[in-house]
């Protein structure tokens, strides 16, 4: 069997930066174990499989298709980065001719359109609530030693944990942070979280980004994931009430490093912005 196969750059114009995604074309169904199988042998954040939902669909002139996200350890509800570049494989490899493209997932239905040279994504927005800091001290004392806190809410739609260091610190001291990710596995004790961002805010004169984030999900197989385009459904709703803003211009601070532009809309959801590379086209062949 031949599956075409891409490794798409997400959230970045360059090559070798933002998050990197691998994008399998399915002609037809794939058998089950064969998902988990491939993902682990591509050993990315994310290998995402986009598949054609009847006969006779067509990847350059269909304008829906199921699509389905595993990281190397198991298959994930939601995926932005692995979206984002499924988008782009379909606009710019599959030349597909819709101006619109729609993804049926475990999120439901994402779309993904072409806005210049940036690919926006449609995806729901994930409210976070305050949450009682004792339940999760020893996993933020795991990820950020004794900084300063100044907020901590939990998602739990998304199992997420977001921690916000205080205003005084810097996007470099987030940069610099030295996290070891593997010991929030034995830290977290409520069994409640699957993923933990960090954040801080950004400048507030109004040019440069809103807020910088750092993500992590040892629990899924990934200590650290570059860009996440999940984390900001989180980030978005969070930083969107407390900056008073819809529109902002986020960062995620990896060492691969990526941007994203956000806003905020007023039906529950979120366009998140970014922008592509490819980097690799081939075959799996077994």
């Amino acid at each position: 069997m031949q599956i075409p196969v891409f490794t798409v750059d997400a959230f970045t114009n360059r090559p070798f930066s933002g998050n990197p995604a691998a994008v399998c074309l399915l002609e037809n169904d794939l058998d089950e174990d064969l998902h988990q199988k491939i993902a682990t042998e591509m050993n990315l954040s994310e290998t995402a499989f986009i598949r054609k939902l009847k006969p006779g669909d067509d990847f350059t002139k269909s304008s829906c298709f199921g699509l389905r996200w595993f990281t190397p350890a198991s298959e994930v509800p939601l995926c932005g980065h692995a979206t984002l570049a499924s988008a782009a494989v379909l606009f710019h490899i599959q030349k597909n001719t819709n101006s619109v493209l729609t993804f049926v997932t475990l999120s439901g239905e994402l779309k993904a359109r072409q806005v210049k040279d940036h690919i926006v994504l449609d995806l729901p927005l994930y409210k976070a609530y305050p949450q009682e800091l004792k339940e999760v001290e020893e996993l933020i004392k795991a990820a950020v030693g004794d900084m300063t806190v100044q907020d901590v809410c939990y998602s739990p739609d998304t199992k997420k944990l977001l921690v916000r260091l205080s205003d005084t610190y810097e996007r470099s001291v987030l940069e610099d942070l030295k996290v070891s990710a593997q010991h929030f596995l034995s830290a977290e004790k409520t069994g409640k979280v699957k993923g933990l961002i960090l954040t801080v805010k950004g400048n507030s004169s109004g040019k440069g980004h809103d807020f910088y984030s750092r993500y992590f999900a040892p629990w899924y197989g990934v200590l650290e994931d570059p860009v996440t385009g999940s984390a900001h459904a989180v980030l978005s709703s969070y930083w969107s009430e407390q900056l008073g803003k819809k529109e902002m211009l986020a960062f995620q601070c990896s060492r691969r490093g990526g941007e994203l532009k956000i806003s905020v809309r007023n039906d529950g959801r979120v366009d998140i912005a970014g922008q592509t590379a490819v980097v690799l086209k081939g075959n799996l062949t077994f």
